[in-house]
């Protein structure tokens, strides 16, 4: 799951910093992308392509895999889909309970099958770790308190030392030149983008002079927000730009050259575009739902009632319409809010005592 969005991001942050503690590590995944790691003492590649929430994966994994689990001390997944037949302890984090909380993004029979998982992981795993108060709060609700579960924020790598200007320029000729809003994540229900199409035309009729660029991928239909992918067809152009699936070093452009970034989520676990935008001196326009104001109450945001595009279009021509809003400045104790390496050491923290070197 190292390449998928927000779980990837997790753990591509965290993995370092595991990986520096005095342990030895089996990673299970695709060996080309932990080919990083491959060449490093005391770790293990298990070359694995099996899809997460399978059938295979859940009730039938080759003999091979959990044997080599089995091997080890304790398993840790980054997200609640957990192999069949691991003997040793089990953690796992869980990032959010959305579907129970918004039950119109699946089926009856999507829901069933999703709270399933959810109890599988929450009865299999010794500890839960989440991401945010908000998450934490809801994961009890639905699965109960007889376990611990720990708050581990996610967080923001800070952006890299090189040259932007020209990779832009080489990689995205002219779309740049221009002020836009950024949009990133799927395109699904909760993500709000029906709400910011909406409210970024009726802008656009008053005299809003920017682009809007979504950066972020189409997938999974049955959970899409059709409305928003509609539009998006529709107006992709001329002040609508959908980039789909982008690479790291492109979003980190659009990060950083972005006027404003906008994040209109209806529901989220932790949300972590706006913190990628602040920590690049781009100012962000997000919801007002209950996680936003938890994580984001030190930090020099701007929020708009969630689900009114009416709300949202105000807000866009009160900060827009005479020019781009001023950089962001973080002070070092904001800047140090959410870090990494202080998830990492949470969660290594609260795996069991036998498996770790202090």
């Amino acid at each position: 799951m190292i390449n998928s969005s927000g779980v990837g991001a997790y753990l591509k942050g965290c993995l370092p910093y595991f990986l520096k503690t005095q342990n030895s590590f089996l990673l299970i995944g695709d060996e080309r992308g932990l080919s990083e790691f491959a060449d490093k003492p005391d770790i293990n590649i298990f070359d694995c392509s099996i899809k997460p929430f399978s059938a295979v994966e859940t009730f039938f994994p080759p003999a091979a895999l959990y044997k080599a689990i089995n091997k080890t001390d304790l398993y840790y997944s980054p997200y609640f889909n957990i192999p069949a037949r691991v003997d040793i302890p089990v953690y796992a984090t869980i990032h959010d309970i959305i579907f129970p909380d918004m039950p119109e993004l699946c089926s009856r029979a999507g829901l069933a099958a999703r709270m399933w998982f959810y109890r599988r992981a929450f009865k299999l795993s010794e500890k839960v770790f989440t991401v945010s108060q908000f998450s934490k709060d809801r994961i009890e609700h639905y699965l109960g308190n007889t376990k611990p579960v720990i708050v581990t924020y996610s967080a923001a790598k800070y952006p890299r030392r090189y040259n932007l200007g020209l990779y832009a320029e080489k990689q995205w000729g002219k779309i740049l030149d221009k002020p836009y809003i950024l949009f990133v994540g799927n395109i699904k229900k909760h993500k709000g983008l029906f709400c910011l199409l909406e409210a970024f035309f009726e802008a656009r009729k008053q005299g809003l002079n920017y682009k809007l660029i979504i950066a972020g991928e189409k997938n999974n239909f049955r959970t899409s927000d059709g409305g928003a992918l509609e539009k998006l067809i529709e107006q992709n152009g001329e002040y609508v730009l959908f980039t789909g699936l982008v690479s790291d070093n492109e979003l980190e452009i659009l990060f950083e050259k972005a006027a404003l970034l906008v994040q209109p989520s209806l529901y989220e676990g932790f949300g972590l575009p706006p913190l990628e935008a602040l920590v690049r001196g781009t100012p962000a326009l997000i919801s007002d739902i209950a996680v936003f104001k938890e994580v984001y109450k030190s930090y020099p945001v701007m929020y708009f009632r969630a689900g009114s595009s009416a709300c949202l279009k105000d807000k866009l021509l009160e900060l827009l319409r005479r020019g781009a809003p001023p950089r962001i400045i973080l002070s070092g104790d904001v800047k140090s809010t959410y870090t990494f390496e202080k998830t990492a050491r949470t969660i290594m923290q609260g795996l069991a005592q036998r498996a770790l070197a202090r």
